[in-house]
């Protein structure tokens, strides 16, 4: 979307404010559907640092996610007043036919500018 849709805006907005984490969220973005729910980007950014920082080859990288954003880094929302202009899924999956990937959920950041479909809820394909 080259305008992003405010009402997807206005859901990250409050997601980042704090108020909650548990709003659950499906989106099309370049084709691939991605489930999962939203976190503040503080949150996504501590826990993919300590995923980082447990891994032996992948430590070194830990550092960037600790860190706060720079003010260069595009609008995120949070104290500085803007819009955000990120969603940041955790317990997220890619659908891919009857499978989401990886099975137990990732971590996903994903430009609101690139949705172009979305809807409330955690899709999942079931045998029945």
């Amino acid at each position: 979307m080259t305008n992003p849709d405010r009402l997807l805006v206005d859901i990250s907005a409050l997601v980042e404010s704090g108020q909650s984490n548990q709003m659950s969220l499906t989106v099309v973005v370049g084709g691939a559907v991605i489930t999962g729910r939203l976190a503040p980007e503080a949150v996504w950014r501590e826990r993919v640092s300590e995923v980082l920082n447990d891994s032996d080859r992948l430590g070194p990288f830990s550092a960037v996610f600790g860190a706060e954003p720079a003010a260069g880094d595009g609008p995120e929302g949070g104290d500085r007043g803007e819009p955000p202009a990120y969603l940041h899924f955790h317990l997220a999956r890619i659908l891919q036919g009857n499978i989401g990937i990886p099975e137990t959920g990732g971590m996903y950041r994903v430009a609101i500018e690139d949705v172009s479909a979305w809807t409330v809820g955690d899709v999942s394909y079931s045998d029945h």
